[in-house]
């Protein structure tokens, strides 16, 4: 498969997204900080420049016409503090004074007063892309995402990038079982593209679901009126694990912090998050069994088995809970480059048993 695009990946993590490049023959080049997502990086042998992402910008990269990324969620998610969602009308304050070109150095010098200097970082993929333009080399795409709770950040980009010559698909928050996903997990995804591009076309839209949602409340699937296949259960995703098993999370369930959720291996893994490790794992009957490996947690995240993926570094489980899921990746990449339905479904294939 080939194309003349080629991607500068924000806040690259472990390589969800840039794994999902690479199989879909799209060169990527990363950038990230974290010592140990960098050594999972080189042991996987993908593109990286160290260094916190506000220390570079597109002049360094100028070969790149493809920008996305993932900015740290820590801040919004509802694991973590919550500083970011009370932020939130700040954040879209200060994304309204990047696009009035205020100096630079007034607005991080206010995002610095911030209670979590990381809920700033969301609008990092701004600025590269308001520098881009302002350059003449503006990025012909960008492609974001990011926990559901910073859906109304990407609608402000979506308002705002508009003005500055992109079409931008309306944001939404995508769950990860309807790509193939072994996994129940919810992403704010944003997708737009340069009006005046040469190669692409019209208004990009969000990539259409390929499996049934997955109704953990009900246990149920849920289908698709156009015929998708169920979502993907643990059991497929690990063939080598005996089954059948229980995952037992580490969090609670229903409100109550003593009654933990459960997973059966016949169903789709809750979220894995940094905690994953910490996740019992029982036979039917009760009986403890191996927690998962690290192989594992990652395949759950659809990141190849042990030996064709090496996880390396420190806090692997973080890692693997911070990574976007390669197979949802490649959905992405493919509907915001237009890349034919029957090609991605071969490179699919070809990764995938399931």
């Amino acid at each position: 498969m080939s194309t003349p695009f080629t991607i500068v990946d924000l806040f690259a993590g472990p390589g969800g997204l840039d794994l999902a490049a690479r199989r879909l023959g799209i060169p990527a080049e990363g950038i990230e900080w974290d010592d140990g997502a960098c050594a999972t990086r080189a042991a996987n042998r993908l593109a990286t420049r160290k260094g916190d992402v506000r220390r570079f910008g597109p002049e360094q990269f100028e070969h790149a016409d493809v920008l996305v990324g993932g900015p740290p969620c820590q801040t919004f998610t509802v694991a973590g503090t919550g500083s970011g969602r009370k932020a939130l009308d700040q954040v879209l304050e200060f994304a309204d004074r990047f696009v009035a070109r205020e100096p630079l150095e007034s607005i991080r010098a206010d995002l610095a007063t911030l209670d979590d200097e990381r809920t700033g970082l969301v609008l990092e993929p701004l600025r590269w892309a308001l520098q881009a333009v302002d350059a003449g080399r503006p990025f012909e795409v960008i492609v974001l995402e990011q926990v559901p709770a910073v859906r109304p950040v990407w609608d402000k980009y979506a308002e705002l990038l508009d003005k500055e010559g992109y079409s931008v698909a309306e944001p939404k928050v995508l769950r990860t079982e309807e790509y193939g996903v072994p996994q129940t997990r919810r992403r704010a995804i944003f997708i737009a593209r340069r009006r005046d591009s040469k190669r692409l076309a019209g208004i990009p839209g969000m990539p259409k679901p390929t499996h049934d949602m997955f109704d953990p409340l009900r246990k149920a699937r849920i289908p698709r009126l156009h015929g998708p296949t169920a979502a993907v259960s643990m059991a497929a995703a690990l063939p080598d694990r005996p089954t059948p098993f229980v995952v037992i999370s580490n969090y609670g369930t229903g409100g109550d912090p003593k009654i933990r959720g459960r997973r059966y291996s016949h169903e789709p893994s809750a979220t894995v998050t940094g905690k994953v490790s910490r996740n019992r794992v029982e036979s039917p009957e009760g009986v403890a069994t191996d927690r998962f490996t690290w192989s594992e947690m990652g395949q759950l995240q659809t990141f190849p088995a042990a030996p064709d993926w090496t996880w390396a570094g420190k806090d692997i489980s973080q890692q693997i809970g911070n990574a976007v899921p390669p197979r949802l990746g490649m959905h992405i990449l493919a509907a915001a480059l237009d890349i034919p339905r029957d090609d991605l479904d071969a490179a699919i294939r070809k990764y995938y048993a399931y």
